[in-house]
């Protein structure tokens, strides 16, 4: 959703981040909530389908260069503390690549470099992503005490058949193992399963979610499998399930969400009451979020502007500037004409959409602005509203990206 900016031509020097003084002419009374966002590029194996910013380390996970990165990521986040002088911060979220190939120790002075630097609030929801090829009962106990306080495990199938076709480095048997370490030392985690795979009939999906329903997670990410560009299956396509098929998963998967007891509160995100991503909702009522580390993306805003912000990409280039506190790669002013779409890029995720408010608290704008927007939305049946609300209707939802291509500038 954030464009991916290009590598510097010339390697041998320091990217220069666009510094742009111009103001976008908007005018924020209050700024909206911070997050804070750690990326970390490893993995030890790249998945086909991920577009990420991901890295096989070569030699394997214990020669990942975990010290330094951390140091980088400290100087990094000092780099850019005079941005964001006295906010607080509601949400962590440490993703990546595998960050759960951080060991106990690298993860709790990860989390305490941040708490030096940054005011955390007290009950700040704090999520490390997991591999279940990954997970270690104590080191996971560990985490745990370090303070995170919330996982999301990207099961994706419990089916040998499906992670072998996705190329996962876990079984069906070690994804249900991770669930059940997972179980037992948080009270709040997400499963990621995807659909739509290679070879899936709706009997399939049915069971992996029949599964996931057994463990009762406080929440689901459920995503259809969709090549993207410059990834191996961009390349090499697998044979995907025709309209049909897919038809008949979609219709398996809600089923088995509604025998859950989750509700769909975004397109991709189902939650028990009080367990929906408090870190995601901020990302969807287009609040603001700090990104740090390799290729990490952040939005922030100031009284008079609301910024794009790039970290440089690639790690070791990454290493290389960071310390130096050079790792802002580019940043960008919002336009204040680019501002409703990218409002509505977001907010329009929401099953529940958005409070007419907002949109002027946080963009600045008269909501009188997306009016003629709004009543062709309407007039196409992509959008329900009164005088206090505007949400995308079930239409609305199924047909997201038409929807929110009505609010891009002419």
């Amino acid at each position: 959703m954030i464009p991916i900016f290009p590598a510097p031509r010339d390697a041998s020097r320091a990217p220069s981040p666009i510094e742009r003084h111009d103001r976008s002419g908007v005018h924020l009374l209050a700024l909206p909530p911070l997050s804070l966002y750690v990326h970390f590029p490893w993995c030890v194996k790249k998945c086909p389908y991920c577009d990420f910013n991901s890295h096989e380390h070569a030699n394997g996970a214990a020669s990942i260069p975990e010290s330094a990165y951390l140091d980088a990521l400290s100087a990094d986040l000092e780099s850019v503390l005079p941005q964001v002088w006295g906010r607080r911060v509601h949400s962590v979220f440490i993703g990546g690549g595998t960050p759960s190939l951080l060991s106990a120790a690298g993860l709790d002075r990860l989390l305490a470099d941040v708490r030096a630097r940054l005011t955390i609030e007290a009950d700040a929801e704090i999520t490390l992503e997991a591999n279940p090829g990954t997970f270690e009962a104590e080191k996971f106990a560990s985490f745990r005490a370090s303070g995170v306080n919330r996982l999301s495990i990207g099961i994706q199938s419990f089916d040998d058949r499906f992670l072998h076709a996705l190329g996962r480095i876990h079984d069906g048997d070690e994804a249900r193992h991770a669930v059940e370490i997972a179980q037992r030392h948080f009270d709040n985690f997400n499963l990621d399963l995807m659909f739509g795979l290679p070879g899936q009939s709706a009997d399939d999906a049915a069971r992996d979610v029949e599964t996931a329903r057994a463990f009762a997670p406080p929440h689901l990410s459920l995503y259809q499998l969709t090549l993207e560009p410059n990834t191996f299956f961009a390349k090499y396509p697998p044979r995907l399930p025709d309209d049909d098929v897919l038809a008949a998963i979609e219709c398996a998967v809600a089923a088995g969400v509604d025998a859950g007891g989750w509700s769909r509160y975004e397109v991709s995100a189902y939650a028990r009451r009080g367990f929906e991503s408090r870190h995601n909702l901020n990302y969807w009522n287009f609040g603001d979020y700090l990104g740090i580390g390799a290729g990490a993306h952040g939005k922030l805003s100031f009284p008079d502007r609301i910024v794009r912000q790039t970290r440089i990409r690639h790690p070791q280039r990454y290493l290389d500037f960071a310390a130096r506190g050079a790792a802002l790669f580019e940043e960008q002013v919002v336009q204040r004409e680019a501002l409703p779409f990218e409002f509505m890029l977001n907010a329009l995720r929401l099953v529940d959409g958005f409070a007419i408010a907002r949109f002027a608290q946080r963009t600045g704008l008269h909501a009188s602005e997306i009016e003629p927007q709004l009543v062709e939305a309407e007039r196409k049946g992509l959008v329900a509203r009164d005088h206090m609300r505007v949400r995308a209707t079930p239409l609305g939802l199924k047909f997201l990206n038409d929807l929110q291509t009505l609010f891009l500038a002419d």
